[in-house]
């Protein structure tokens, strides 16, 4: 009887154990991300740069225990990375119910951007390390910004984006439609201008889904602004000829991100 007892308790602790285990690994492992090789984070994150620029940037990979850490120490004041959650998850009144694993988002800054702007995404992967919930993390972030614990650069700056691929939301002040795009492209600072100042372009509705199925404009587009307030930019496209150079010159880092998930394939490459 006592040995029956025995087994009894020790199935029952092993049982409760496992319940347990399967907790904790769902309570840590909502929020995390899974990582990318880091030669390939590295070289997605410099892509965001113009050549000659990234030889001397810092270069920021990310832990998905911590958040970014520094890969490589710039000198030149720029600053480039691969968010995994980005700004945009932050616009509109659509809650952000869970952590995407799919949003790839190559960004750098130059140094007034990555005091103001970039920090909006180091907080943002910090937080989610920490076991965040995403819709109590979009709550924050949005409230940071209405209380200006943002702060728009101390100047005029840039923000280059000219990776071949991007994957996040169509048009996020709206809903949280996703897609994968091919659009270098570069972000101005504008804080509190408006669309007619700058004499900025609105994308038309035919536009936004022709973009969400091609993963490109129909055509190069006009300047168009957006986060419009202190934190504003103004979004130039790169043209077709350079677009393609650019994607010619990634291919092979682009196969390599195409054969990882396949929502990273370029809408060409399906």
């Amino acid at each position: 009887m006592k040995k029956l007892v025995q087994t009894i308790a020790l199935i029952g602790g092993l049982f409760f154990s496992l319940i347990a285990t399967g907790q904790n690994k769902q309570m840590s492992g909502g929020n995390k991300i899974e990582p990318l090789p880091r030669d390939l984070e590295i070289q997605l994150a410099l892509s965001a740069l113009p050549p000659h620029l990234r030889d001397n940037a810092t270069v920021y990979v990310l832990n998905p225990d911590k958040g970014f850490e520094v890969a490589r120490q710039g000198t030149n004041g720029f600053h480039a990375f691969v968010a995994r959650t980005g700004d945009d998850s932050f616009r509109g009144t659509w809650p952000l119910t869970k952590y995407r694993d799919d949003i790839l988002y190559p960004i750098s800054f130059d140094e007034a951007g990555s005091k103001a702007q970039m920090r909006v995404f180091f907080d943002a992967a910090e937080m989610q390390a920490r076991g965040t919930p995403p819709e109590e993390l979009k709550k924050l972030i949005q409230q940071r910004y209405k209380t200006h614990y943002y702060k728009p650069p101390e100047r005029a700056g840039v923000s280059y984006m000219l990776s071949p691929i991007l994957r996040t939301y169509v048009n996020p002040d709206q809903n949280d439609e996703v897609t994968t795009a091919n659009i270098p492209h570069v972000m101005y600072y504008a804080p509190n201008v408006s669309d007619k100042d700058v004499g900025a372009a609105t994308p038309t509705p035919e536009q936004f889904h022709y973009f969400t199925e091609h993963g490109r404009w129909p055509e190069t587009p006009y300047p168009i602004l957006i986060l419009h307030g202190p934190h504003g930019y103004v979004i130039q496209f790169r043209g077709t000829e350079e677009r393609d150079a650019i994607t010619k010159k990634y291919e092979g880092m682009l196969g390599q991100l195409c054969k990882i998930k396949d929502l990273w394939c370029l809408p060409s490459r399906h």
